[in-house]
């Protein structure tokens, strides 16, 4: 029997994340794994009159590039991916992985090479998504593999993963749209002040943020979603952040990061594990050792730490900062082949102050509003 609640997820991120409409050409990027929301997702935007194009990528293909690709192979972009990014109206991509740790012993020096070769793609993937030209969203599919980063069974991820996106609920659109106006009002707040301060355990980070736009985010780009979010200006990130969480980046983990900033640049960085691939991220390129975003969690259906960026930096009560490029609409100007979330536990023994006012301890907005 079909489950549901895929359907229900389906019809959101088509009708709602991306408005489908007639004529629009919509890629659909995952793997196999995923196949049953991909068969929802195809149903739905057949009936909303689009033309959908399915992109799979092999499980363990990217390993075997790795392992035994050039390095021209691995520089090389495939002219029919940047057609699509250039053609495609809607973009729809679900991360279904079978193995999250398939990167663990991949050299961190070929991954930047193959990351660097993708940054121009990247790049025009973001100036047409903000020109208006394309709307995309990323959601996630359960798998076994994510249950199992989780500590969960597969029922127990899935009743997670489809509670994180309010499909539970009898509407969750509306559910969506009412956030959208809360998460908006929040960003209208903070868009009056000049710099945040965040303050907690091995933290001490203060954030230049004046004239920046921050942006509610209502599940049309992520589902599930939940986060206001800006780009801080580049030279003005100071002082030291623990992060929480281990955090994942192209198939790979590094716990216990530390970064301190010296006028918005990482001037010193640690990490209990996966060290030396941190180092390696940073010196990927000019923009790497910048901060790209600065984020409130807010997604109070999420309150566990499951090992997946998509979740993990909604979590309601905390802060996340990305090293990397920054996303053009919030006034950002770093520019990177990175962008790499990472997360910080706010819930407790904490304050974040703007313009030197508390408004913010212990996970939550002083007055409610979050």
């Amino acid at each position: 029997m079909a489950d549901p609640r895929v359907e229900r997820l389906a019809g959101v991120l088509v009708d709602y994340s991306t408005s489908v409409r007639e004529g629009d050409l919509v890629c659909i990027d995952t793997s196999p794994g995923a196949s049953p929301l991909v068969h929802a997702i195809w149903r739905r935007v057949l009936r909303a009159g689009g033309h959908p194009h399915l992109r799979i990528e092999l499980d363990g293909a990217a390993e075997l590039l790795f392992a035994e690709g050039s390095d021209e192979q691995l520089a090389w972009v495939s002219p029919l991916r940047t057609a699509e990014v250039e053609r495609a109206d809607v973009r729809i991509a679900i991360e279904a992985d079978a193995n999250t740790r398939s990167n663990t012993d991949l050299d961190p020096a070929r991954q930047a090479l193959h990351a660097r070769a993708r940054e121009p793609l990247r790049r025009r993937y973001f100036e047409r998504a903000n020109a208006g030209e394309l709307r995309s969203v990323v959601t996630l599919y359960p798998t076994e593999a994510a249950a199992q980063d989780a500590d969960r069974s597969l029922a127990e991820y899935e009743t997670f993963v489809y509670e994180a996106g309010l499909l539970d609920r009898d509407d969750p659109v509306e559910e969506w749209r009412a956030l959208g106006k809360r998460y908006a009002r929040l960003a209208d707040r903070l868009g009056e002040r000049r710099e945040i301060r965040v303050v907690g355990d091995g933290t001490d980070l203060r954030l230049g943020v004046a004239e920046r736009t921050w942006i509610p985010c209502d599940g049309r780009e992520n589902f599930p979603d939940g986060e206001v979010f800006t780009g801080p200006i580049e030279t003005e990130v100071e002082g030291a952040i623990r992060f929480t969480y281990p955090a994942s980046f192209a198939g790979r983990r590094v716990a216990g990061i530390e970064l301190e900033f010296r006028e918005g640049e990482v001037v010193r960085a640690r990490a209990s594990q996966g060290e030396a691939f941190l180092h390696e991220m940073l010196a990927l390129d000019d923009g790497a050792r910048h901060a790209g975003e600065f984020s409130f969690g807010l997604n109070d259906a999420v309150t566990e730490f499951t090992g997946h960026t998509l979740f993990d930096e909604k979590i309601g009560g905390t802060v996340h900062l990305a090293l990397g490029a920054s996303y053009p609409e919030s006034g950002g100007q770093v520019q990177s082949a990175l962008h790499w979330d990472l997360v910080c536990d706010l819930r407790s023994g904490s304050e974040v102050y703007a313009d030197g006012e508390l408004v913010y301890r212990d996970g939550s907005f002083v007055d409610g509003l979050s």
